[in-house]
């Protein structure tokens, strides 16, 4: 699941869950981490992974300092293995430490007095499996070290790790069309570097296992599914922009006929939508879009439609339901 810190009116990572998880409130899944068997990690984006899907992507090398995609500095080498020594002393850090103690301790002016040079160094080493994110402290990352563990994989297993990574992809975004599939099937080279050159024979392999239908183009979806199986509900649903039934914008363009664009870091005289535009579904169909905001403890929703609203009777009634439950969401 994608993670975003914007809050317009809650983050996406808790946007997404609000549909997905019954009675969800705003910032529970920050609050509930430690409990649940999730991490931070990158797979197709940054965001949370379960730990089944963490351990298909690590190691992600061979060992500490290998290379990922570039290899870290030499520099970079003695100041990240100095920085573990510290985390491991402490168990766990926020950056915030870091910066102060590479700043100003024992060793003067490490950083060089710089917060980014910490921060890209954790990530990084976040990234190699070095460290990993143990809590959020007011959305801010707390690290605690992950010890290297070096596994032999065989070409079998690999193979096995690499297909259900593609499953995974799959059983999110699906749908897809065929350029989809193949653009998230690139975008596994992020989750597991060390197989990029094996994703085009992955993506082979996929292509034979999945279910496939043509209407205009090829669609490919798990074999256990079929997409025009169930009638859709009388429901309407602010979605997150990042949320997986509007990810893909290519298929966004085929399923629904209209260009749909993340705004908010679009320069506020070029946006047509708004700042956090969120998709409205009503039954199967995105028609519109809603920007939401919390002002003096109420909520306002500003919403836009692609064409005119629906004309269906029950259809203002389904959007206060959607209001509600978004002011529920938010603890209002």
């Amino acid at each position: 699941m994608q993670a975003d810190p914007i809050r317009a009116p809650a983050r996406a990572q808790d946007l997404i869950l609000r549909h997905r998880v019954n009675n969800y409130r705003a910032g529970e899944l920050e609050r509930r981490y430690t409990t649940l068997d999730v991490e931070e990690d990158f797979f197709v984006n940054y965001g949370y992974v379960s730990r089944s899907l963490y351990a298909l992507m690590h190691p992600r090398v061979d060992r500490p300092f290998a290379r990922v995609d570039t290899p870290l500095p030499r520099g970079d080498r003695k100041r990240a293995q100095m920085l573990l020594n510290f985390v491991r002393e402490r168990g766990s850090v926020h950056p915030r430490e870091v910066d102060e103690y590479f700043a100003h301790g024992k060793v003067t002016n490490y950083w060089g007095g710089s917060s980014n040079a910490t921060t890209h160094l954790m990530d990084a080493m976040h990234y190699r499996g070095m460290l990993r994110v143990l809590r959020r402290e007011k959305g801010i990352r707390i690290y605690a070290p992950r010890e290297y563990e070096k596994v032999a994989i065989s070409a079998a297993e690999r193979r096995a790790r690499i297909d259900a990574l593609v499953d995974t992809v799959v059983t999110i975004y699906a749908p897809l069309p065929a350029s989809s599939l193949t653009s998230y099937v690139r975008r596994l080279q992020y989750a597991a570097p060390q197989w990029k050159s094996h994703l085009t024979d992955a993506l082979k392999r996929a292509k034979k296992r999945l279910r496939h239908a043509r209407a205009g183009v090829d669609w490919y979806f798990p074999a256990d599914e079929d997409p025009l199986r169930e009638s859709p509900e009388d429901v309407v649903r602010l979605l997150a922009p990042f949320d997986p039934v509007v990810h893909d914008r290519a298929r966004f363009e085929l399923l629904w006929n209209w260009e749909y664009r993340f705004e908010a870091y679009t320069p506020m005289a070029k946006r047509k939508l708004g700042y956090y535009a969120m998709p409205l579904l009503w039954r199967d169909r995105v028609i519109g879009w809603a920007n939401a905001s919390v002002k003096n403890g109420a909520l306002e929703c500003d919403i836009g439609y692609v064409g005119s609203q629906p004309r269906e009777s029950n259809f203002q009634h389904e959007l206060e339901e959607e209001l509600d439950r978004l002011r529920t969401f938010l603890r209002m």
